[in-house]
């Protein structure tokens, strides 16, 4: 099934390429039932990633329960680890992740239980016979932890074939996941499995639900679902795509929807592939790759 946006963002690349400026875009304001992060967002540097090895950041969300705190990971060539940083870019901690590898890890999600969910699911070639997602218990910061819990290992099988991704949503409740490939021509497949339980490994075949119609050289970088579980936002490199979630309605089928289009680009950032949604999907995080990186936090302006 096809799914329509109301506009379209426009960029080239692959990971480890800089990212172009973006093709002229028709862009859908937020209505009073849409998204707010569709409508004009105002924009703040809340400071620069002060960790000089976190230089490759790909995926970023939101603590469920520490305020304050955002995780995140290096793309590939970085060991299985995640940092914790303040809002201002500070580290608070590296933590490695034993029982995890790291292939290509391209984004983190909230799932059940306040776990983290790690989605190692890049491949450029197309090549991997399986992508792997990693589930851990959140991180206490106030024990100072040198390393998470083990993580616990979902293998993922594409039914029609490899793909290159870099968008991971989940449910936190209902422990569904999303991957949303990443498409040059802009039609991003949409694919949908069930979250690993805590400590139980499983391999699973995702299911195809969809494809998103980003416009050519729409590449969709990574994506969220604010903690409250009503909007649901999968970025590129130069815009936002979102969704209002329908009361009792699956990720799934919410894909299935036409999604508004955000009117502030994400150009300016450069090679950006994370967004972490605040809990009442009202403003969002974003960090770009590459050493002291800027994070940004894109809040609604005031009427």
């Amino acid at each position: 099934m096809a799914l329509a946006a109301c506009g379209g963002g426009a960029a080239t690349g692959t990971t480890g390429s800089t990212a172009p400026a973006p093709a002229r875009t028709s862009a859908a304001p937020a209505t009073a039932a849409g998204p707010a992060v569709c409508g004009p967002l105002k924009v703040a540097v809340t400071g620069k990633v002060g960790a000089a090895d976190a230089s490759e950041l790909s995926g970023l969300v939101r603590s469920p329960t520490q305020p304050g705190v955002l995780w995140t990971h290096n793309d590939s060539g970085d060991r299985a680890r995640i940092f914790a940083l303040r809002t201002d870019g500070s580290e608070i901690a590296s933590l490695d992740v034993p029982g995890a590898e790291a292939v290509d890890w391209e984004d983190i999600a909230v799932g059940p239980g306040d776990s983290l969910l790690l989605a190692d699911i890049g491949d450029n070639r197309a090549a991997r016979d399986g992508v792997e997602v990693y589930r851990i218990p959140e991180p206490k910061l106030s024990s100072n932890p040198t390393a998470t819990a083990p993580a616990t290992r979902l293998t993922l099988h594409y039914p029609d074939g490899a793909h290159d991704a870099e968008t991971l949503l989940a449910d936190p409740q209902t422990g569904e996941i999303v991957v949303v490939t990443k498409q040059l021509d802009g039609r991003s497949g949409v694919y949908a499995a069930t979250a690993p339980a805590a400590g139980e490994p499983s391999d699973q075949t995702l299911r195809r639900v969809g494809a998103l119609r980003l416009g050519f050289g729409g590449l969709a970088t990574g994506g969220d679902v604010s903690g409250d579980g009503r909007t649901v936002a999968v970025r590129t490199y130069s815009l936002v795509y979102a969704w209002t979630r329908r009361p009792g309605a699956s990720l799934a089928a919410t894909l299935q929807r036409t999604p508004c289009t955000g009117s502030t680009p994400l150009s300016v950032e450069g090679q950006g592939e994370s967004l972490a949604l605040g809990r009442d999907g009202r403003s969002f995080f974003t960090v770009p790759e590459g050493t002291g990186a800027t994070v940004r936090r894109y809040t609604m302006k005031k009427r």
